[in-house]
């Protein structure tokens, strides 16, 4: 009895996170899981994006948020160079928006970085075996969700900038446009999200993935 593909040789995967921790972590999960085999381990954006397009993985384990690329940018570039490759999300974010537009992009896989091992392992030998999973924490903000608080997009590239720690004058000159408009954008923002002050402001933009790279989770 011939064997199949997936008897004669191991699933390949690619890890990727910035924190060493929790690759550590991931890895060792998958290690735990017969018939696999990490190729590589990638610790910002860019390496992430050489290692799928040099192994052309099974499996792609990828951080939502690392240096030099973020996790949408991989994505796209896995798309791009390997389609068959799965990719799991494993995200420090809790925002409903965020991981709705994960689902909706297609990812295979969908969990938090506080899931259990146990759940996450799982799920990884579900993905492995051709299907999608979500956690059942992600499952749950997604059914939880209410109306997503619309913003314009220069909105959001000051709460952007608001998040990353620049004073107004600092964002009217990185934007180019006046003192005043950047106030009244602030307070646009306050009164749409209910909030009332900038630390309040600073919490919004953490939880949906506003700040600079270098500063996500």
């Amino acid at each position: 009895m011939a064997l199949t593909d997936r008897e004669k040789s191991p699933a390949t995967i690619v890890v990727a996170d910035d924190h060493a921790i929790v690759r550590q972590a991931t890895v060792q999960i998958l290690s735990s899981i017969p018939d696999t085999e990490i190729v590589a381990e990638a610790e910002n954006g860019l390496d992430a994006m050489a290692a799928v397009r040099k192994y052309l993985p099974d499996m792609l384990v990828l951080d939502a948020a690392m240096p030099y690329a973020k996790g949408v940018e991989v994505f796209a570039e896995a798309r791009r160079w390997s389609p068959k490759t799965r990719v799991a999300i494993l995200t420090g974010f809790t925002s409903s928006n965020l991981l709705a537009e994960w689902m909706d992009m297609g990812v295979e896989g969908l969990f938090l970085k506080s899931c259990d091992p146990d759940e996450i392992k799982r799920g990884f030998e579900t993905i492995l075996a051709g299907h999608n999973f979500v956690a059942q924490s992600v499952a749950k903000i997604l059914q939880d969700a209410v109306e997503p608080v619309s913003l314009t997009a220069r909105e959001r590239e000051v709460l952007s900038l608001i998040g990353s720690g620049h004073a107004n004058a600092a964002i009217a000159d990185r934007l180019s446009i006046s003192i005043k408009t950047v106030e009244k954008h602030r307070g646009s923002l306050m009164g749409k999200l209910g909030v009332r002050s900038v630390a309040e402001l600073l919490a919004y933009a953490l939880k949906e993935g506003l700040l600079e790279t270098h500063k996500q989770l």
